[in-house]
């Protein structure tokens, strides 16, 4: 009656949800990490073998729609151009009596001793020198103007892509890139941290693009780029490619501050103990989680657990069998990673159930939010 009212659930929540499936290929690329177990995936027709089993395939990264942007030169993102509430000071050579300071007003003017107000909104300070030097001109011989930004408007960004909390941010004035990450909450686990993108508007409406490396800087100890963000700017933080993270440490990444902090992970456990969700710092591994939840060992075999995670690229539930006892003395092999909205099932016999059920599932789940509704769906009965 339980496994009738749970295929009857999840079938529910795989129609209402997968006429919003996209068309997304198939990708299994053979990817070889150090030390670390893979996580395979499993054809529909197949069963979930409970005994220990070996598997060489691992979960394909997921790719990205968008055809990789054109770079800027790197010298136009240095450039800064006044807009609404900045100020300036500027100093006149010779004449300290038009010496003044004024900010840049809603109609994106200043106003100039002698002169009146000047439109500066778009300016770099080299063209706003020569609006003022020309201006004055008219009132002193070759007047010598030296301009210097004397306050900064905040910048108004746009953070998209692999970030924990998407959206629009206000910044402070001189905000680095790696910082508004952290403010976004952090990049996802499927970041590409190697081609992160910034997209700037200039006053003409052309924008202009700028891939910046955070990775390298990460991997080689190096500094981080202190590309600094602008008013207007737009910051799109890209999925890792398939079959282009041979050389990509995850676990470098999800320790790292500009990664979310967090992650959350689903426990499904033996009768009368459902443990449920477990939140655990980003870069955790099995052990971490075995330590967290703590079973009972004279309740449960801690060497059949089953960890479950979702495969955007097709749908399913890829599944892995782990040691939970290897892998607490010291079985690298066992100790695998963790990714945000893993499931982990302890006890063969709830194992069975899970592979029982799974087995009747013919559709995909159309997206992460039905692969966490079926599991909260079976375990609740």
């Amino acid at each position: 009656m339980k496994i009738s009212y749970i295929l009857h659930s999840t079938f529910l929540i795989l129609h209402s949800s997968f006429s919003l499936l996209p068309s997304i290929a198939l990708a299994n690329p053979e990817v070889q990490h150090k030390n670390y177990a893979q996580v395979p995936v499993f054809s529909s027709d197949e069963t979930f073998n409970p005994e220990p089993l070996e598997f060489n395939n691992s979960i394909p990264p997921l790719g990205y729609p968008e055809e990789p942007p054109q770079s800027s030169s790197p010298s136009e993102f240095d450039i800064y151009r006044l807009g609404i509430g900045d100020s300036i000071q500027v100093q006149v050579i010779n004449f300290p009596n038009l010496n003044f300071q004024d900010d840049v007003d809603l109609g994106g003017d200043i106003l100039v001793p002698l002169v009146g107000k000047i439109p500066v909104l778009g300016l770099t300070l080299e063209q706003v020198q020569q609006k003022i030097e020309a201006g004055l001109n008219e009132f002193v011989v070759n007047p010598e103007a030296v301009v210097a930004l004397a306050g900064l408007r905040p910048a108004k960004v746009t953070l998209t892509g692999e970030v924990f909390q998407p959206g629009y941010y206000t910044l402070p004035p001189g905000t680095i890139l790696s910082q508004a990450l952290q403010e976004a909450g952090g990049t996802t686990t499927e970041a590409d941290l190697r081609t992160i993108v910034i997209r700037r508007r200039l006053p003409d409406n052309s924008i202009i693009e700028q891939q910046v490396d955070l990775f390298s800087a990460l991997q080689n100890g190096t500094s981080v780029p202190d590309l600094r963000l602008q008013d207007g700017d737009s910051v799109i933080v890209l999925k890792v490619e398939v079959g282009t993270d041979y050389d990509y440490d995850r676990r470098l990444i999800s320790r790292s501050n500009v990664s979310q902090p967090e992650i959350t992970v689903r426990v499904l456990s033996y009768a009368n103990e459902r443990i449920g969700n477990v939140n655990l710092p980003n870069g955790s591994t099995f052990v971490d989680a075995l330590t967290a939840i703590a079973p009972n060992p004279d309740g449960v075999k801690i060497n059949a657990i089953a960890l479950v995670r979702f495969d955007p690229e097709t749908g399913r539930a890829v599944t892995q069998q782990l040691d939970g006892k290897a892998a607490l003395t010291g079985d690298l092999s066992q100790d695998v990673p963790l990714q945000n909205n893993d499931v982990i099932i302890v006890g063969r016999n709830l194992i069975g159930r899970f592979n029982f059920v799974l087995n009747f599932i013919t559709q995909p789940f159309a997206n992460i939010f039905s692969f966490i509704r079926f599991f909260e769906v079976f375990n609740g009965n």
